[in-house]
């Protein structure tokens, strides 16, 4: 019997998306929303205000001169990158929760890869691209938070080779995919991002391959236990990378993450 609507409704903390997230968002839906809207949300949040000055100033963006304004960070920022920062930064307390400080960073390290493979190829904008990297494994919060200890075992049959949607029916007879959908839905979140969460293990089935085959590939790239024989050799063709190139690409997405989570941490 599947259990996913038990799983999800049995962790109450995981109900409600963190309120600056909710605000930020409801802006960006505005078609007249502006940059002030948002800086609103930033400048009264001071762990927000200090992570974005840093981040601006850090070699993740490269930026030539000093920043000291939180104005003049949002504004060279700009005000997508601004609320997937709000985002990552809002949902790390929430996917840390219970130890599994793991979650985050994992998702950071995607989010951070599917950017930079989006600006390098142009495959799609790069940042939604970030957004949807950085989301696609929200699912696994309600199994965690549900059960500590069983998914701990989770954990080992995937080290020992498991696949993990197998592990994860084995021991919840459910598993990330159908769990982060129904989150995806009680959250209303946007289809692309529904899509993503849904199909980064299957992207074929989408509707919208594309972002799910990259979500994908950074996925399985930024894996301690990365094995190149699952890479889609076909979809790195449609992104002119050479399959010789790949464990270049891997440590150029893992440095490039590492600044990231480094700032944001």
């Amino acid at each position: 019997m599947d259990k996913t609507i038990e799983l999800v409704n049995g962790v109450k903390d995981i109900h409600a998306m963190p309120s600056v997230i909710v605000k930020a968002l409801n802006i960006m839906k505005k078609p007249t929303a502006s940059m002030k809207e948002i800086g609103d949300i930033v400048m009264f949040d001071q762990s927000l205000t200090i992570k974005i000055l840093a981040l601006v100033n850090s070699a993740y963006y490269g930026f030539s001169q000093q920043i000291s304004s939180i104005n003049i960070a949002l504004s060279l920022l700009g005000m997508v990158k601004v609320k997937n920062i709000i985002v990552a930064v809002a949902m790390k307390p929430m996917m840390s929760n219970q130890g599994d400080k793991e979650l985050w960073k994992h998702s950071m390290r995607v989010a951070a890869g599917c950017e930079y493979l989006a600006n390098l190829t142009k495959i799609m904008d790069s940042d939604e691209a970030f957004i949807a990297g950085f989301v696609h494994d929200v699912g696994k919060m309600v199994l965690h938070m549900s059960n500590e200890k069983l998914y701990s075992k989770v954990i080992n049959a995937v080290n020992e080779g498991a696949d993990i949607l197998d592990a994860e029916r084995k021991y919840f007879d459910s598993d990330h995919v159908k769990t982060g959908s129904l989150l995806a839905k009680r959250w209303q979140l946007p289809i692309l991002l529904a899509n993503i969460i849904s199909y980064h293990h299957a992207p074929s089935l989408s509707s919208i391959p594309v972002p799910c085959s990259l979500v994908s590939l950074i996925d399985l790239l930024v894996q301690d236990n990365f094995n190149p024989n699952a890479i889609d050799k076909d979809f790195l063709k449609t992104l002119g990378i050479d399959f010789a190139d790949i464990e270049d690409l891997r440590q150029a997405i893992l440095q490039k993450s590492e600044l990231l989570i480094s700032e944001l941490s």
